[in-house]
């Protein structure tokens, strides 16, 4: 049985899953649920058509408002289960991060959601519970 199990989320309807499976499945365990804020993401934002100067501050300051009201609900669908769970949010790349998380962290445990894409979708957008699940030091449950 895990005693930590990590739960990447993000604000889809597949990361609640996970979250709800891990909170199912694992109700003794300690769960943290993380969120990985990329900072390509940033540099996304910006592009030929903004014409301007690009405020990168205020960018990483939307990205990590997101992220607490993401973790906050995260806390808040556990709450529903009767378990208080952590919460984390980290800087990097999504699947290096919840990698080299669970390796920090001592997590023996990663649920994660997927959005099941299949051919080319996946080839093309690449699959982050797929590389986390490939490189992860830990038994990883993705969740679809």
């Amino acid at each position: 049985m895990a005693s930590h199990v990590l739960v990447p989320v993000d604000d889809s309807e597949r990361s609640a899953d996970a979250l709800e499976f891990a909170l199912n499945e694992h109700p003794d365990a300690r769960i943290t649920a993380i969120h990985v804020i990329d900072p390509s993401d940033f540099y996304a934002a910006t592009s030929v058509e903004t014409g301007g100067m690009v405020d990168y501050e205020q960018l990483r300051q939307s990205h990590e408002t997101r992220a607490d009201g993401i973790l906050k609900d995260a806390r808040e669908q556990a709450a529903e289960h009767g378990i208080e769970i952590e919460t984390d949010d980290v800087v990097g790349s999504v699947p290096g991060s919840i990698v080299d998380y669970a390796e920090e962290e001592g997590v023996d445990h990663v649920v994660i959601g997927s959005h099941g894409r299949t051919g080319a979708s996946r080839i093309l957008l690449g699959s982050v519970a797929e590389t986390v699940a490939r490189r992860s030091p830990v038994p990883v449950t993705i969740v679809r």
